[in-house]
């Protein structure tokens, strides 16, 4: 089955043929803000990884920018006592066997 030759490509990659290459002035410098919301709210508690439908009515702490939501005032709790550096003990390895210790 033969194919038909329609016209030309739709688009010429060979030719600079897009009018609009001028960046505008908005875009002559990059952003410090790229990507960066200015506000964060999780609805999603970080201890049961459960979602929060309604949001009144339940802790929550702010930390600069960002809002975390908890079901109840024991997961806040559990998240305020996790230790900052290591939340869990390394696991024992004398053999090689197991959790690499890194």
């Amino acid at each position: 089955m033969e194919t038909e030759n329609i016209g030309s490509p739709v688009h010429n990659f060979n030719a600079l043929n897009y009018v609009g290459t001028d960046a505008l002035p908005r875009d002559q410098t990059q952003s410090l803000r790229l990507h960066e919301p200015s506000y964060m709210i999780s609805n999603i508690d970080p201890i049961t990884g459960r979602d929060i439908g309604d949001l009144t009515g339940h802790p929550f702490i702010v930390d600069g920018n960002m809002t975390m939501y908890f079901e109840t005032e024991a997961t806040r709790q559990a998240y305020i006592d996790t230790p900052i550096d290591h939340p869990f003990h390394l696991v024992d390895n004398p053999t090689d066997e197991g959790y690499d210790e890194g």
